[in-house]
């Protein structure tokens, strides 16, 4: 693993980061990512990244969200891990995804109708040991919250011909 990237995963693992992150990380990827026309996602350079289109629990609003991924065999598939950088409560967008699991993605550029399911059980056990392997930060996260950390499975639609 190269320095850089064991660097990062130390500093994204640290409370610092959880406060400061959660501000400044989603603004930068939305602006760039909206100038270069979904072309570009800056925390994408150092792990996979969509954008969620999801619909507002209560407000019923379009809300896109920057998200780390972890993109599964055969590229139909994401998980996504409701961390909120290892603070107290679950993200926004989980609450969205719960209530309202139709969504859309831009992935690489490309929109995606997609539907998201909670995992739970042994299925959230097993993926979860794969997201740990994958980034690392995720296991402190976990340790610095009470609650369990949402992860999704985010599933493209199959379209109609």
């Amino acid at each position: 693993m190269a320095m850089g990237v064991r660097w990062v995963q130390k500093v994204s693992s640290t409370r610092g980061f959880a406060r400061v992150a959660p501000y400044v990380l989603p603004a930068l990827d939305r602006g760039v990512h909206r100038l270069t026309r979904g072309k570009v996602l800056l925390s994408a350079r150092l792990l996979p990244g969509l954008v969620l289109t999801s619909t507002g629990a209560r407000s019923g609003l379009p809300r896109r969200t920057p998200l780390a991924c972890m993109p599964e065999e055969g590229g139909n598939s994401w998980i996504l891990m409701g961390s909120n950088f290892g603070r107290p409560g679950h993200p926004a967008w989980s609450h969205n995804l719960l209530a309202r699991p139709d969504a859309e993605i831009n992935w690489q550029g490309e929109d995606i109708a997609v539907s998201a399911a909670l995992l739970r059980g042994e299925e959230r056990a097993a993926v979860w040991k794969a997201v740990v392997e994958f980034w690392p930060p995720y296991a402190a996260y976990q340790r610095r919250v009470e609650r369990e950390i949402r992860v999704f499975r985010i599933v493209r639609k199959r379209t109609e011909r």
